[in-house]
């Protein structure tokens, strides 16, 4: 296994953790439980962005900017 797919692999994984640290922090009603997840969810994103920032400086995850027109005749689809 290479090291761009242990990266893509774990960034998988911080992205799904994340939805679930935030289901648990909106649904939690002990503050207790709903301060831990806050917690583990802000230790998340931050891996997330350490392992994006990482990645891109490799060019192993690239983002593309999309045109103005391009983003208007799509809400205009589906308007």
């Amino acid at each position: 296994m290479n090291s761009q797919l242990i990266m893509d692999s774990y960034l998988l994984i911080l992205k799904s953790t994340v939805e679930v640290y935030i289901h648990g922090t909106l649904e939690s009603s002990n503050i207790s439980n709903k301060t831990l997840l806050k917690t583990c969810l802000l230790d998340i994103l931050n891996a997330q962005e350490e392992t994006y920032n990482e990645m891109t400086k490799y060019g192993w995850y690239s983002v593309n900017n999309i045109e103005n027109t391009i983003i208007k005749e799509v809400l205009n689809k589906i308007k």
